[in-house]
């Protein structure tokens, strides 16, 4: 039987839906300074592949890593937490 690799997940909020069946989600984290201890807050942008064009802008969702789909998409949206008001 074959094994596979663990799979990375991030849990952001939806950026843009604008392409077809493609979202932008932006995961924010804090990170601490390495001299000042200051924490500070950092972004990063992922483009995820969403088969059903599911998700609206501002919709908290999780995705995971998969197989590179395009030029741009290494994730796949597994799931929609919260959708927006």
């Amino acid at each position: 039987m074959e094994t596979r690799n663990l799979r990375k997940e991030r849990t952001g909020v939806v950026f843009s839906n604008k392409m077809e069946k493609t979202i932008t989600i932006a995961v924010k984290w804090k990170e601490k300074h390495p001299i000042y201890g200051k924490f500070v807050n950092k972004t990063k942008k992922y483009h995820a592949h969403d088969e059903k064009n599911d998700c609206n802008i501002g919709d908290t969702v999780r995705i995971m890593e998969t197989r590179p789909l395009s030029k741009l998409k290494r994730w796949r949206l597994t799931e929609i937490i919260e959708r927006v008001k």
